[in-house]
């Protein structure tokens, strides 16, 4: 079984992005299914998303606008969505480095 987690890092600002509220879904015959939610700690990390990951496809949801309002920030994403297949066997590590105006995810460690 796979270990999902994820962190956020403002990029603009060059530190962690906290309270953001972050969904880990998984695709089962064409319907994306939510399996746990949470929300990033003051290092910008959510560390209890999917523990025990079966294989197959899944979709992490980040919830961005509320973050870029609460910095009295525009950005023309409301929400980064990341979808990636799990092999169920390894540790999933999917960071996002957010702007306001672009994004960049990655398979970390």
């Amino acid at each position: 079984m796979s270990e999902i987690t994820t962190h956020v890092l403002d990029a603009v600002l060059g530190k962690p992005a906290a309270g953001i509220a972050v969904r880990l879904d998984r695709l089962s015959s064409s319907t994306w299914t939510a399996i746990a939610n949470g929300i990033t700690d003051t290092d910008g990390r959510c560390r209890y998303l999917g523990h025990n990951a079966e294989a197959g496809t899944y979709r992490l949801t980040f919830a961005t606008a509320a973050y870029f309002n609460l910095h009295r920030r525009s950005s023309i994403y409301p929400e980064v969505a990341i979808s990636f297949l799990v092999d169920g066997a390894s540790h999933y590590h999917i960071p996002l480095l957010l702007s306001d105006n672009s994004y960049t995810t990655y398979r970390g460690s």
